[in-house]
C-alpha cells in the first residue's frame, strides 16, 4: 500500500494541474492579437474639412434643447442646458453646399462661469468610400474661442481605431436665432 500511494498523489495533483491549465486557457479574459488578422494595413493620417450647420431656429431645426437645470435661465453661462443634434456637415459654408454626412449626438453647456460645451457626437459619413464609417468626437468646447481643439476618440467602418483631433471655427454666427455655422478641420490617424 505504501507504493499506492505516492503514485495516487501524484496522479491527483498531475490531474488538478492539467485542470488549471485547461480552465485558464478557456476563461482568459484578454489575449494578444495579431493587426494583420484583422486586415489592419499601415497606419495613415488623413485631413477632412467641412462645416458643421447648427440650426437652432425655424420649422426644421437641427438642434432641439431637450434639457436644463433649474439655474440655467439665471445662469451667465447657461449652465445645465442640455441639445441634441443631428446637424449637417457640407463642404462649403452655404446650406446649399454638398452634404458630406451629419453631426449626431448632444452637446451640454459645462461651465459654470464661461459658455463651454461638452461635446459627445459622431460625425456620420454618407460621401464616397467614407460612407457608413463614423468618427468619434468627445471633448470641451469654449465656443467664443477663435480656434478650439476636441479629441477623436474612436470611429467606425474605415475608421476603426482612429484616433487624431478636430480644429473648430466658427465661420458664422447669427445672434438674433443662434444659428451657427462652424469649419471644422478633421486630423485623423487611421487604418
Amino acid at each position: 500500500m505504501a507504493r499506492i500511494l505516492p503514485k495516487h498523489k501524484f496522479s491527483i495533483l498531475a490531474l488538478f494541474l492539467f485542470i488549471l491549465l485547461v480552465e485558464g486557457e478557456s476563461h482568459k479574459f484578454s489575449r494578444s492579437l495579431s493587426p494583420k488578422s484583422y486586415g489592419l494595413k499601415k497606419e495613415k493620417l488623413s485631413h477632412f474639412q467641412f462645416y458643421l450647420h447648427d440650426i437652432v431656429s425655424g420649422n426644421h431645426p437641427t438642434a432641439i434643447q431637450v434639457a436644463e437645470a433649474p439655474m440655467t435661465n439665471t445662469s451667465s453661462s447657461r449652465f445645465g442646458a442640455t441639445t441634441v443634434i443631428d446637424d449637417q456637415l457640407t463642404v462649403g459654408p452655404e446650406p446649399t453646399s454638398k452634404i458630406v454626412g451629419r453631426a449626431q449626438g448632444i452637446y451640454a453647456f459645462a461651465d459654470l462661469d464661461e459658455f463651454a460645451l461638452m461635446m459627445a457626437f459622431n460625425y456620420v459619413f454618407i460621401e464616397g468610400k467614407y460612407n457608413g464609417s463614423t468618427l468619434s468626437v468627445l471633448g470641451r468646447n469654449p465656443f467664443l474661442s477663435k480656434v478650439r481643439e476636441m479629441p477623436i476618440v474612436g470611429g467606425s467602418g474605415r475608421f476603426r481605431f482612429a484616433r487624431g483631433y478636430v480644429l473648430a471655427t466658427t465661420h458664422s454666427l447669427n445672434l438674433s436665432n443662434g444659428d451657427a455655422v462652424v469649419k471644422h478641420d478633421v486630423y485623423v490617424l487611421h487604418y
